[in-house]
């Protein structure tokens, strides 16, 4: 008998699911451009009080949210932390400093999207500072490479980029969102399609000529942004995140666009 139950509760969750995300989810979308639901943790994983902290020291983003979205954003760093490969190289020694000042970055930038844990990378690789890439055979600050499933950062660059806060560059931001980028590319989840979906907005700031020349004589996105959408994208979430007033006051369509494609508001 409690096998007959047990089988009928498993058909009712799964019948719950189909439902959701075959039916209720897609007009949810449709109407308010969102995910039907992001957060669902029946057990909230927590830091250790100095790990914690650092999130409190560090993160202003953090700091802003309520006290039930500090818990998700907590379990999501725990979980980062443990479901990637953090590995130092040329005599770097990983700290759960550096552990939760790289996946608070990540968690920071996917916070308002359902499935953050992407497959494309398994590994961060930290280098003390400027390192050659043999990839690309020269010098990198960062680099997102798809064949290594890895991530690699020069420390001092990521350190320097998260601690100056009003500058525009962010090296973990901008790598990040080439992983966020080529992931949507491929997903078909609910976040990245609305992700995909707004992307191609943004795209119309690079491939219009004239908007893209109204851009450039603005001076506000760095020259590198317009190497390629890849890197536009990345420029402009630097910005997005770095100077989000003056942002939104210079570009309020981008801005409101940005918004949507990660399901975040300042």
């Amino acid at each position: 008998m409690a096998i007959y139950y047990l089988v009928l509760l498993v058909f009712g969750l799964v019948f719950i699911r189909v439902v959701l995300f075959r039916i209720l989810e897609p007009a949810y979308m449709l109407v308010f451009n969102k995910p039907l639901y992001i957060y669902w943790y029946p057990l909230l994983r927590k830091l250790q009080p100095n790990q914690k902290q650092i999130l409190v020291s560090e993160f202003p983003f953090f700091k802003k949210l309520s006290n039930k979205k500090q818990n998700y954003f907590e379990h999501r760093v725990k979980t980062v932390i443990n479901h990637y490969q953090f590995i130092g190289n040329d005599g770097v020694e990983v700290t759960n400093e550096m552990k939760i000042i790289i996946a608070g970055t990540y968690v920071m930038l996917t916070f308002g999207m359902r499935n953050y844990l992407v497959t494309l990378f398994t590994k961060i690789i930290i280098y003390p500072s400027i390192y050659f890439s043999k990839a690309h055979d020269q010098n990198h600050k960062g680099e997102f490479n798809p064949l290594m499933k890895a991530i690699v950062f020069s420390w001092e660059d990521f350190l320097l980029g998260h601690k100056t806060a009003n500058d525009n560059l962010n090296l973990g931001v901008h790598e990040f969102s080439h992983v966020l980028h080529f992931h949507c590319l491929k997903s078909n989840d609910s976040s990245a399609i609305i992700f995909y979906d707004e992307f191609k907005k943004i795209s119309n700031y690079f491939l219009d000529t004239n908007l893209n020349k109204q851009l450039l004589a603005t001076g506000y996105f760095r020259d590198y942004a317009y190497t390629n959408q890849f890197e536009f994208l990345a420029v402009v979430l630097e910005h997005y995140f770095e100077t989000p007033i003056e942002f939104k006051q210079r570009f309020p369509e981008m801005y409101g666009t940005i918004s949507l494609m990660l399901n975040h508001k300042h």
